[in-house]
């Protein structure tokens, strides 16, 4: 038995070297991100430890199992090799996942899933992409390959003159018990221990504030844990169906006074164009000229994003559908579900409807949603008719193909409904070497191709005036998310999802001012219908403009997160996590979490009926008006 218990010590000291490792990926993770990171103690550095014991158990099962079943063949010097090398290729591909977000988590805010680092909806550019990323982050690469010497160099290895044990029917039961027992500790170990559920994303709120949970987690353990999710919905049932209406109910009815209005409507999204750009709101920014729209226009001040992801701001924008699962609508099943869309509502109106985007078509299946959504043309890099002006990773230049956009336009019977997502703004942040120079470095290397788009935006803007259907346009600006160089209120949590959204329409000088109403992405769609005094019924999670008191909603990393005036609710699924007043704690520092708080279980009486809404609506394929 002397050789059974000496592998399995062998067995353990790689293990824990494993886990070393690990924790060197979370020190290295804090360092490359304490700008939008909350400290690093250690309640962080415990907790971390759960979430790597569990992800090292679920990977190294068939390790262990090669390290502790019974045989004396496992002393064998090729057996001892493979096992070796097969030990070094496991591991090394999962730490290498942990490398993955040492950037990626600046853009996402969250540790990737299966679904994101799978790269679903961007096959086309993913080779491009890695090649600039390789380029651009080569101190990563390097370090991994620094961190894959190394751990080969100081793997465990069994002694070539260990002597085999002498097997008897006694020595092989109990090496048999041993291998069970090991076995059996290695699955509750990768359970995450006794609790009555197993470990899951959501609990590394325990060890951290909700800033920090990123640094808690690990890349391994959420890839795992996301694996064989599909669409990460599950019906919950806070209260009955007319418990549920009379908290919130998603059917809305316009009945205007007047005739609707034949307005053309453009949407246009901005790649990464958060309120942490925009100088109309700080002291420095990178859009003069959309800070000078923003003067004659009506500006949400207090407006957010419904997801973090640009394929979280379509569906949110377009169909008023707000990210709430960990997956992304786009992808999961869900996204054939029948939705009364902007286009779909507008066609019946008789608008002729047209979508947009200078990638590559099947670039994260925008071209699909927006046959999905109703649209009667998609407009990509494939119908774009020029060459020469490629970016070489993304697709056409921001400049050229919204002078595309234009074109286009003038070609539509009116009226029409037309959406454009802009693309140069976008990690590797492209620009066109004709402008290098012209536009400010700023702090970030977003700034500057920020302020490409927004020249790009003035170009558009400045042919679109000359143009016949102009003043019968109802223009809507809206970011899809924000980029990762965020300070102050930005950095919090709440803040990372603050982004600009407007309404400009010329021929309108009512149209105009800042508003401090709470507004975001799902209340596009109901704000244009109502604007445009459409009669009808929808299903929306969003609201008109003349509503008040409205409801913001979005979702991180297994949490849900409501807003509701100047209240900040952030929630589990099944109780409050934490309770601000943002307004008046804008970076989110006093907790006012409380049983007898009314506001909070007000807020939490929404926040369920929302969430039970949206979950059996989404599930049950009714999301639209019944």
């Amino acid at each position: 038995m002397k050789a059974y218990f000496t592998n399995l010590t062998v067995l353990f000291k790689r293990i824990s070297l494993v886990l070393l490792i690990y924790q060197v990926c979370r020190f290295f993770f804090y360092l490359l991100n304490k700008n939008i990171l909350d400290g690093f103690g250690s309640h962080e550095f415990i907790g971390g430890l759960r979430f790597d014991l569990s992800a090292i158990a679920y990977t190294n099962l068939p390790i262990i199992l090669a390290h502790t079943i019974p045989g004396n063949y496992k002393y064998s010097p090729n057996y001892q090799k493979t096992l070796k090398l097969c030990f070094f290729l496991i591991n090394g591909l999962f730490i290498a996942m942990n490398f993955v977000d040492f950037e990626y988590f600046k853009f996402t805010g969250k540790r990737s899933s299966y679904s994101m680092i799978t790269a679903k909806g961007m096959e086309k550019e993913i080779l491009g992409l890695m090649q600039s990323f390789a380029i651009e982050f080569w101190y990563i690469i390097l370090l991994f390959i620094v961190l894959l010497i190394t751990f080969w160099k100081s793997i465990p290895n069994l002694k070539k003159e260990i002597r085999p044990d002498l097997l008897k029917m006694k020595s092989i039961l109990v090496q048999t018990s041993i291998c069970l027992l090991i076995l059996g500790f290695s699955l509750l170990i990768a359970r995450g221990g006794i609790q009555k559920k197993p470990l899951n994303r959501v609990d590394a709120i325990k060890y951290a504030n909700i800033s920090n949970t990123a640094l808690v987690l690990n890349t391994p353990f959420c890839i795992l844990k996301t694996i064989s999710k599909k669409d990460d919905i599950k019906i919950i049932k806070y209260y009955n169906e007319d418990e549920l209406l009379s908290v919130f109910n998603p059917i809305k009815t316009f009945l205007p006074d007047t005739i609707a209005t034949k307005k053309n409507v453009i949407i246009l999204i901005l790649e990464s164009f958060g309120n942490e750009n925009i100088g109309f709101n700080n002291d420095v920014g990178y859009t003069p000229f959309l800070d000078s729209l923003i003067k004659q226009s009506y500006f949400f001040k207090n407006a957010f994003a419904n997801g973090r992801l640009s394929i979280d701001a379509v569906p949110s924008i377009l169909s008023s559908i707000p990210s709430l699962m960990d997956g992304n609508f786009i992808h999961s099943t869900y996204a054939f579900n029948k939705t009364n869309s902007l286009p779909t509502i507008l066609k019946e109106e008789g608008y002729y409807t047209s979508f947009f985007h200078g990638a590559f078509n099947g670039s994260q299946n925008f071209d699909q949603y927006a046959n999905i959504a109703g649209f009667e043309d998609y407009f990509g890099k494939n119908e774009y008719p020029y060459t020469g002006n490629e970016d070489g990773r993304w697709g056409i230049f921001d400049e050229e193909f919204l002078e595309f956009f234009g074109e286009k336009l003038n070609t539509f019977k009116e009226p029409f409904f037309s959406t454009l997502f802009t693309i140069s703004s976008h990690n590797p942040y492209i620009i066109p070497k004709k402008h290098k120079g012209k536009f400010p470095k700023g702090t970030q290397k977003i700034h500057e191709s920020i302020g490409y788009t927004d020249y790009s935006l003035k170009k558009f803007f400045d042919y679109a005036k000359k143009q016949k259907w102009y003043n019968n346009t109802l223009f809507v600006l809206s970011a899809d998310h924000c980029s990762s160089s965020g300070t102050g209120f930005y950095k919090t949590n709440l803040g990372k999802f603050s982004i600009p959204i407007l309404l400009f329409d010329p021929s309108n000088p009512s149209l105009k001012g800042v508003s401090n109403k709470n507004f975001q992405q799902i209340d596009i769609l109901p704000t244009i219908l109502e604007y445009l005094n459409y009669k009808g019924t929808i299903l929306t999670f969003g609201n008109e403009l003349s509503k008040n008191n409205r409801i913001i909603a979005f979702y991180q990393s297994g949490l849900y997160h409501f807003v509701k005036n100047e209240y900040y609710l952030i929630f589990d699924g099944i109780k409050t996590i934490a309770f601000y007043n943002w307004i008046q704690d804008k970076m989110q520092e006093n907790n006012l979490m409380s049983n007898n708080n009314l506001e909070q279980i007000e807020l939490e009486k929404e926040a369920k009926a929302y969430i039970q809404t949206f979950n059996t609506r989404v599930s049950y394929n009714k999301l639209t008006p019944q």
